[in-house]
């Protein structure tokens, strides 16, 4: 047979839905895979050292702290500080391998991260201190809850949590992610026009636009509306604004704003505040049951790592239902998005491109996104797009 001498051209291989080629869609899915283990790994070592320190060491690690004059007393407060930082620390240092590997080795495996060694110890260590200090502080508020509140200290309990929350979202763009990340106010007179126009009629009172400096850790982008009240914000990741589009970027702002239309996080607050009701009230039967004691008042400094094992399990078997309220959540502000800017190209080119950028799997596993995510898959996300244009 004589060969053909125009051989027809090797084709190259079909992008995927989410605009992945092969190869990259590959990579996303090793990356999630190897990132799903990781957070499984993460949660058994959590509910394991929760569960050993609660059953087995707790009342021994009491009974030594109690030793000391200065921390005996059946309520004392140092006591149950210090036993919380023992519990903390052994926490911290039982996770620091796993938390090392997957934050830093394997993001730099997949070439996600600009972080180096250094920094990613200095971050390391401002973290734990920061959640040390405020675990110190709930659990302090807490347990003061649970023996001097009476009967219904759970519902007391749960008025604190509402304080904390709002405080918490309140201080948390000016105080903490500047801890983190440079934050700047953003000088882009395009863009502030953009955000002036699809904020207008809608009710959003927002301090400024600042950029932030994420690409000093990952080369991920990320975008957020922070704040609550004089502190309302919009906070853009620096990689976002380098490499979307004016068109890209209105999408995920207008995707933001959804949020303060829709109400988000009054209601994040509200569903927090029931959630905290019924955890609380099951915490007061575990310690009831388990420390043998007629009322939750009575429970001593020793069921500190109870109520933390507790809460731990309590929030794994909430996990489904807030993530579901969150992907929920999260598909009303794509509709907004679409719905007030018009901008379905673009809109479909940003997803595209946090996709590449994130190496998220675009259509991952039904049952891991039942279990784990907050956010509905890329592929999904794109697919409405198409039902909405």
């Amino acid at each position: 047979m004589t060969p053909d001498p125009n051989p027809p051209a090797e084709t190259a291989a079909e992008p995927t839905a989410a605009g992945l080629s092969p190869a990259e869609q590959g990579e996303a899915r090793r990356y999630g895979r190897i990132s799903l283990r990781l957070t499984l790994a993460d949660l058994a070592i959590d509910v394991a050292y929760l569960g050993a320190m609660a059953l087995l060491l707790a009342r021994p690690i009491d009974a030594w702290l109690g030793s000391h004059e200065w921390l005996a007393g059946p309520h004392s407060t140092p006591r149950l500080l210090a036993l919380f930082l023992i519990v903390f620390a052994l926490h911290v240092l039982v996770s620091l391998p796993l938390t090392f590997y997957s934050s830093f080795v394997v993001e730099h495996q997949f070439a996600l991260s600009n972080q180096s060694l250094g920094r990613w110890i200095t971050n390391a260590l401002k973290r734990t201190l920061l959640a040390g200090l405020i675990g110190m502080g709930i659990y302090w508020a807490f347990f003061l809850c649970m023996w001097h509140a009476g009967t219904y200290w759970w519902l007391v309990a749960a008025g604190v949590f509402f304080v904390f929350s709002v405080i918490g979202a309140q201080i948390a763009p000016v105080l903490f992610l500047p801890m983190f990340y440079k934050v700047e106010r953003l000088d882009n007179a395009e863009l502030a026009e953009r955000m002036a126009r699809l904020a207008d009629g809608t009710g959003l009172t927002i301090e400024g636009v600042y950029r932030l400096g994420l690409s000093a850790d990952t080369v991920k982008a990320n975008a957020m509306l922070a704040g609550l009240g004089r502190t309302r914000r919009v906070l853009m990741g620096d990689t976002l604004l380098e490499k979307f589009t004016p068109d890209e970027i209105e999408v995920i702002f207008a995707h933001e704003i959804g949020h303060h239309v829709h109400r988000h996080l009054p209601k994040m607050i509200a569903a927090g505040v029931v959630f905290s009701v019924v955890g609380f009230w099951l915490i007061d039967r575990v310690l009831v049951w388990w420390a043998g004691v007629p009322s939750a008042a009575e429970a001593p400094v020793s069921s500190l790592p109870l109520v933390m094992f507790a809460w731990t399990v309590f929030a794994l078997v909430l996990g489904p239902l807030q993530n579901a309220i969150s992907r929920h959540y999260e598909r009303q502000c794509d509709r907004y998005a679409l719905e007030r800017t018009g901008l379905a190209t673009a809109y479909r080119s940003a997803f595209q491109k946090l996709a590449r950028l994130n190496k998220d799997d675009p259509d991952p596993n039904p049952v891991e996104v039942f279990l784990l995510h907050s956010h509905p898959p890329i592929a999904e996300r794109l697919a409405m797009a198409d039902g909405v244009a």
